[in-house]
């Protein structure tokens, strides 16, 4: 890794400003965390910190509240989840910047966790005075937040001019890492799959990875706008019409590497249950659903010859059985692989974790949209800002 890490800093009796993603579901009215596998994922950057000697002011933003305070957007509860995590008191200041902040600042050893950044517009907009302001809160700034990455905030990119040094956090260390490895120089056969809903979502991927992959597997919604491209039937499956041109460009730049469903479930209407067919041409009044199992045993065999395995986005509607057969079966044969796998955020991972096999993935990404553009070989403004080793 090019930027420098936690790990090259003197920490001892530093006050360390630390960008988290604590952007964690709440359950309605905003007292109670639906799931806390982020604010775990940033345990081992703050433990590393106070075992070196700092002082911690955390920041995080949580939802969209639009600017102003939202009491039920506010990061109390995780002030206090941290708190169980960890063993040890973190204290919650009242807002993220201003004087009764700066009277609380942390000693070495402690924690304190700011309110929401985002009850600040300045935030979202980069606005200088406000980066200052975050700025003076720390003599040194860790970025651990890969989710908030892609976004060029005052807490992720404009503070960083006022503070001496900026360094990755160890989260976001090992995003850089096997994001970095599996688009820089793979061990090959190199092979992605992509699934989700739409290709206009994945242009950038799509075209970035096409230089670099062996194969390019592509399954969900997306394969019918592409098969639609090829003049074949697409029954009532999504299809984005005004991208058939960009499709058709797409699949004569791929050539033999980007491979398309040959068969397919297919049901009249989408729900549980639902009393479905597997076949090769989708009639008029069904829709595609997940891919076939003649699809899933040729894209089996590409997985199993691989050694480096990208993955981005389910093979069909996961989340309504039995269209979940696709995603599962290929998420088996990307964990027997015995391949360097690397999977990015949001739909990917829960359909990783429904087939029970997010141990045997090398890395999961903490970071949906942040991932999507680090694999679209766009440059994330959060890492750009960090300093050079």
């Amino acid at each position: 890794m090019s930027k420098l890490s936690i790990r090259d800093l003197d920490l001892n009796g530093k006050r360390v400003f630390i960008r988290v993603d604590f952007n964690v579901p709440l359950a309605a009215g905003g007292q109670e965390i639906t799931s806390d596998k982020r604010i775990k994922a940033a345990i081992p950057t703050i433990r590393y910190a106070l075992e070196h000697g700092a002082g911690l002011v955390l920041a995080s933003h949580l939802g969209r509240p639009k600017g102003k305070p939202n009491p039920e957007m506010s990061l109390k509860p995780l002030a206090k989840r941290l708190e169980e995590l960890l063993g040890k008191p973190v204290s919650m200041a009242p807002d993220c910047v201003g004087a009764e902040v700066e009277a609380m600042l942390p000693s070495p050893g402690q924690i304190l966790l700011l309110e929401n950044l985002r009850y600040h517009s300045e935030e979202e907009k980069n606005d200088p005075e406000f980066s200052k302001k975050l700025a003076a809160l720390g003599d040194i700034y860790v970025n651990d937040a890969f989710g908030s990455a892609h976004r060029a905030h005052a807490s992720t990119v404009g503070m960083i001019q006022y503070m001496p040094k900026a360094a990755a956090g160890l989260l976001m260390e090992k995003e850089l890492e096997y994001l970095g490895k599996a688009t820089t120089n793979p061990p090959r056969p190199c092979v992605a799959i992509l699934g989700g809903a739409k290709v206009s979502d994945k242009i950038e991927v799509i075209q970035n990875l096409m230089k670099l992959v062996d194969r390019l597997l592509i399954g969900g919604a997306m394969a019918y706008t592409f098969i639609r491209a090829k003049g074949q039937a697409t029954g009532k499956s999504l299809v984005e019409e005004d991208k058939l041109d960009l499709a058709r460009q797409l699949m004569s730049e791929a050539g033999d590497k980007l491979m398309l469903p040959c068969d397919h479930v297919v049901a009249a209407e989408l729900k549980d249950g639902a009393e479905n067919e597997v076949v090769r041409t989708i009639p008029d009044k069904k829709m595609a659903l997940d891919i076939g199992p003649d699809t899933i045993r040729e894209y089996k065999q590409v997985i199993s010859t691989a050694k480096t395995i990208i993955w981005n986005g389910p093979m069909g509607v996961f989340e309504k059985p039995p269209f979940d057969k696709g995603t599962v079966a290929l998420a088996k044969a990307v964990a027997e692989s015995g391949a360097t796998s690397v999977v990015g955020g949001g739909d990917s991972e829960k359909a990783i974790k429904s087939a029970g096999i997010a141990d045997k993935i090398s890395h999961i990404s903490t970071g949906g949209g942040a991932s999507l553009e680090f694999l679209s070989g766009i440059e994330l403004p959060g890492v750009a800002a960090l300093t050079e080793k």
